[in-house]
């Protein structure tokens, strides 16, 4: 049995609130339901859309937070050329020097691969800063050695900096259950179909890339974070864009990037929870809430306890965006 004595700070209070059940094991909050403890009883948040904002351009920052996206990204990699990288990188860590507002959009900057001089600096920078960027998105991860080398500096330092995986290259694939094991400070695996496409030496489509895009979900669900899907990079088909959003969404991704503002809401319809999703959520809560048990049966239909927690999720999600 743990025995509690304190007060206890830093670290080792988080180690106490753990292993007394009062932080959960992977992230460090609070449990969503003190009543059903789930495997992963994480903080449950929309991760419907996300967008992202250059970072040599400060002033679309606001725009973008506007957008209606869940989460809005920094860009600091792809989308910026060289001779640029050190200005933007300055502008982006500037933008967190200012209070955030408290308007449930999620914030994060994508850095430059960490085995690059680039991300090297991008890292230092968000080390020497105060005011560290909520979230950091690390493209072309290849092992779990490069998430768990920025955690403990993350910690070192004493930022509670959230970690945001990019899965983009045959490596990382391989990888994947590692990789989304390596830092209880990853909230979400994203899947980059371009550079995945051309890795594999296959189209970026559906059919070709459906192997790739489940083992990213599988491994996502195993520790209980989400899968966010690659954007649809054709703006002139939103039909197209709806289609395979609903296909992610049925496989088990819970958002999907946007290049645009105007895919945004399409993006957002998606993977709202209609309202028959949401009621049949509650229902299944209460009778497992009254039941007791591992097992209830509603409309003749045997539903076990494992599907608590994807119920538990829409009814956060639903809540979260007043659904």
């Amino acid at each position: 049995m743990l025995r509690i004595t304190g007060p206890f700070k830093g670290p080792l209070a988080l180690e106490v609130s753990r292993q007394s059940g009062a932080l959960c094991n992977r992230c460090n909050h609070a449990p969503v339901n003190k009543e059903i403890l789930m495997p992963f009883d994480c903080p449950i948040v929309p991760r419907r859309s996300f967008i992202f904002a250059p970072g040599l351009k400060p002033e679309m920052y606001p725009k973008a937070l506007a957008s209606g996206a869940d989460i809005v990204c920094v860009e600091l990699e792809d989308g910026i050329a060289p001779k640029d990288k050190d200005a933007a990188r300055a502008n982006a860590l500037a933008l967190f020097a200012e209070p955030q507002a408290d308007d449930n959009v999620e914030r994060i900057v994508r850095v430059n691969c960490l085995r690059s001089a680039f991300g090297i600096k991008d890292v230092q920078a968000v080390l020497n800063t105060d005011t560290p960027p909520p979230a950091l998105m690390l493209p072309k991860v290849m092992t779990p050695d490069e998430v768990i080398w920025l955690d403990d500096l993350l910690t070192e330092r004493g930022h509670e900096t959230r970690l945001h995986i990019i899965i983009e290259t045959n490596a990382g694939l391989e990888a994947v259950h590692d990789i989304a094991r390596s830092s209880p400070r990853i909230d979400a695996l994203f899947f980059g179909g371009v550079d995945m496409a051309a890795e594999l030496r296959c189209q970026n489509d559906w059919e070709p890339l459906l192997y790739a895009r489940s083992r990213v979900v599988h491994a996502a669900a195993g520790v209980g974070i989400d899968a966010i899907d690659v954007p649809f990079l054709d703006l002139e088909d939103p039909h197209g864009m709806t289609r395979e959003a609903e296909l992610v969404r049925d496989l088990g991704f819970s958002g999907k990037g946007a290049i645009h503002p105007k895919q945004i809401a399409i993006l957002n319809d998606v993977f709202t929870p209609s309202a028959e999703k949401v009621a049949h959520a509650k229902r299944v809560t209460a009778a497992f809430a009254e039941a007791d048990t591992g097992l209830v049966v509603i409309d003749g239909k045997l539903i076990e306890k494992p599907v608590l927690r994807e119920m538990q999720r829409i009814l956060a999600v639903a809540a979260r965006i007043g659904a």
